[in-house]
């Protein structure tokens, strides 16, 4: 019996349905009847994606995993989506499984993909290596177990993301489980969500000031209030729209301070009816929510909402699937004890320091099991299912930071539930601490990866975890999140220390580096992003993150905390600090600069040629880019000083002088005036199309045109923070650029214009 014959019957008829037309358009795309375009939207809404490949390998952070693919498979790289498999993401609404879901899940992992399930900062499941034309019976095994892959991926709404200790956690208004369910549940393939333009990512958290659903940072998100109205207490929910990470991070901004529960699901419906309506198609680069915000102001947004908030027509699903949701929820804890444990495992009073909260529930605790890099195998994946069953009740979820939680389990039980934890290998310290380093895949797999995030998260958590116990509480409490390229999927701009993945060229070869990023705050659901600092090369990264440490423990106020203290000392009093630390050895000195961490290769080493160690040649365009870099810094300090009109101009300025760096590699007397800069620079690496062939060049390319085209520049601390951000992305922009063309040689620098001014209006 196929599993299409199996799954008559165990689920909802449209969701079948939905699995065998996807099955369908994938054969027709094979017999060459259905456009790339358009194929390739219809796969990643269903949560089908391309990856990446190198050697064969993977990089799990720990050592090389050799996969059970053929290396010739892979070695090459895919040159169609049939070459070699992909990676799939399964949506798990508010992080929610059973232990029998998790069988599936570690089933499927074993069978179709690598043998890891892998949890990702949005609470999703992802398999990687996984064949498109497994993707069908995937989908088909998920579905009989509740399990939908639809609008993982795509234009669409995302995975619906919420608090996982929502309902037992001490300080929250109400449990907020059951409305981040109903909302998934209302959003899920909904009319008037199927034209965005990009992404739409919705949170829900029970409190204010945790971490909790990290709603700041989201296109829509619900914080749990509760208010009382002559003695009766009502439920609603604090409502923002806009936040977004990304290239360039918004914080989403205050909508209304309390919407009645009966409201949530008709206001999410007019805000995608806005968006849809209203949001960018054409350019990319500007299509998420965030932007419209921008563009129109949070009022007349708000005017535009409520205006067709008031048109919808009345449905009975906003209140029935709140009711039915509800009613889903655990009505009581499980029966409290299993009964006596053995001896306790060794390290349980420092695991249950990190690992354990006491729930609101009295005689109950949540246990988090820590997963190293979000990774859990297939056999460990099934273990935590019978450990749910055993000692939770089956109450399971994901979380942000890459782990699973155990709710309800018997504070008695405690100690044996850690014995069977570390028995799997799962009973490490340090859940959501310095040592519980969050990473996206960067290099190991995503195509837009530049330097190898789970490499270093893997270096940087081996070392911390060594020496945990002996850290100061207050370096312990840490958040460190690390991002293969700009996009922030790692979450850099949330924390005390953040890095994201960038490359330099030192001497003709290509080094990774990684873009330091202090200061974001984490708790208070994400209330403020951090800025970069500067570039340090990937293998000094540890070596900071040491000294970064004993600086904040040695130079500190009483009971400072990290975020304070940097915006105390300011970023001039850090930069020596980098500036030590950037310094790349020559190649014949230090030849581990020029790999990354985990990776066995070395970058480029074919065009490393014999040269003196005393002395190197260096282009001017190395030295204006550096200027660039420095006029950056500067504007960067003049906002830490509350100078935002200042701020604002020297990030402007900083982007022309980087501009201006490039087009001299083609015409050396151009004048410095800014109108004549950006004319040049449009028509040399825009008209043509240079910059845009390195990553997001023409969302890049835009910041400088729309900087220089505000001639009636309104300036505030939004306004400018967002600026810096945007300048440092067009100065790495302008780095790649000045690569790819070197790497393509003298035809690379259109010999045609080189030497005259370009035509341009």
């Amino acid at each position: 019996m196929t599993w299409k014959d199996r799954l008559a019957g165990t689920t909802a008829p449209e969701l079948a349905r939905e699995i065998d037309i996807f099955e369908t358009q994938i054969d027709l795309k094979k017999q060459g009847k259905v456009e790339d375009r358009l194929f390739a939207e219809t796969r990643l809404r269903r949560g089908v994606y391309g990856q990446r490949y190198d050697n064969g390998q993977r990089h799990d952070g720990v050592g090389v995993r050799a996969l059970r693919f053929p290396a010739e498979t892979l070695t090459k790289g895919p040159e169609t989506l049939w070459d070699a498999p992909g990676m799939q993401r399964i949506k798990i609404p508010f992080g929610g499984l059973t232990p029998e879901q998790m069988g599936v899940l570690a089933d499927i992992s074993e069978e179709y993909s690598d043998g890891i399930c892998h949890v990702t900062t949005r609470q999703d499941i992802q398999l990687h290596y996984v064949h498109i034309e497994d993707t069908p019976d995937l989908m088909r095994r998920l579905a009989a177990v509740g399990i939908t892959t639809r609008e993982a991926c795509g234009n669409s709404v995302r995975n619906v993301t919420a608090c996982p200790i929502a309902g037992v956690c001490r300080e929250e208004s109400f449990d907020v489980s059951a409305y981040a369910r109903a909302c998934a549940k209302f959003l899920l393939g909904h009319p008037d969500t199927q034209d965005f333009g990009r992404k739409f990512k919705v949170a829900f958290s029970g409190c204010q000031h945790r971490a909790c659903g990290l709603v700041s940072m989201h296109d829509l998100g619900f914080i749990a209030r509760t208010r009382w109205n002559d003695g009766v207490p009502q439920r609603g929910f604090e409502v923002y729209v806009g936040g977004g990470l990304g290239a360039v991070p918004y914080q989403a901004k205050l909508f209304d301070e309390f919407v009645p529960e009966q409201e949530i699901l008709p206001l999410a419906q007019a805000i995608s009816r806005v968006f849809a309506r209203l949001g960018e198609k054409r350019n990319r680069g500007r299509a998420r929510i965030k932007f419209l915000l921008e563009k129109l102001g949070i009022e007349a947004f708000r005017e535009l909402v409520l205006a067709e908030r008031a048109a919808l027509p009345e449905d009975d699903r906003w209140t029935a699937l709140i009711r039915d949701a509800t009613m889903q929820a655990p009505s009581s804890p499980t029966p409290a004890g299993v009964g006596p444990s053995d001896a306790p495992a060794p390290g349980l009073r420092s695991w249950q320091a990190t690992n354990v909260y006491a729930q609101k529930q009295a005689g109950y605790a949540v246990v988090t099991v820590t997963l190293p890099l979000g990774d859990a195998t297939a056999w460990q994946m099934r273990r935590l299912a019978d450990l749910a069953r055993r000692y939770a009740g089956g109450d399971v979820r994901t979380t942000v930071e890459q782990n699973i939680v155990l709710r309800f389990v018997a504070e008695r039980d405690v100690p044996a539930l850690h014995r069977a934890l570390a028995d799997i290998g799962l009973g490490e310290i340090g859940a959501g601490a310095i040592s519980d380093v969050t990473a996206c895949p960067g290099t190991d797999t995503c195509k837009l990866g530049i330097a190898s995030s789970r490499g270093l998260a893997g270096e940087l958590r081996q070392r911390l975890s060594a020496k945990f116990e002996g850290l100061d509480p207050a370096v312990q409490g840490l958040h460190i999140k690390i991002s293969g390229c700009f996009n922030s999927c790692g979450q850099h701009h949330l924390a005390d220390l953040g890095f994201y993945g960038v490359s330099r060229k030192v001497a003709g070869t290509t080094v990774p580096h990684f873009r330091v990023v202090l200061g974001g705050q984490w708790e208070k659901n994400a209330g403020s992003y951090g800025l970069t600092i500067g570039a340090v090369p990937s293998k000094r990264i540890p070596d900071l993150v040491e000294r970064l440490t004993q600086k904040y423990l040695s130079e500190r106020e009483v009971q400072e905390p990290f975020r304070d203290f940097i915006g105390r000392i300011g970023k001039q009093a850090l930069k020596p600090l980098l500036d030590e630390l950037a310094v790349v050895p020559p190649y014949q000195v230090d030849r581990s600069f020029y790999s990354d961490w985990r990776d066995p290769r070395e970058f480029t080493v074919s065009d490393i040629g014999t040269g003196e160690c005393a002395g190197q040649v260096v282009s001017r365009i190395d030295f204006d880019l550096q200027s660039a870099e420095r006029r950056y810094f500067e504007s960067q300090l003049h906002y830490d000083r509350g100078d935002y009109r200042l701020a604002d101009d020297t990030a402007y300025a900083a982007m022309l002088e980087a501009a201006q760096a490039l087009i001299r590699t083609q015409f050396q007397d151009m004048s410095g005036e800014p109108d004549t800069v950006v004319g040049e620079f449009r028509a040399r690496f825009c008209d043509t199309e240079v910059f845009y062939d390195v990553y997001a060049g023409a969302k890049f390319a835009h910041y400088l045109l729309a900087r220089h085209a505000d001639r009636d520049r309104r300036y505030s601390q939004e306004r400018a923070r967002l600026l810096i951000e945007e300048t440092q992305l067009f100065i790495e922009a302008a780095y790649a650029c000045h690569t790819r063309l070197l790497e393509k040689g003298p035809q690379g620098r259109i010999p045609s214009m080189a030497a005259t001014p370009a035509a341009h209006p």
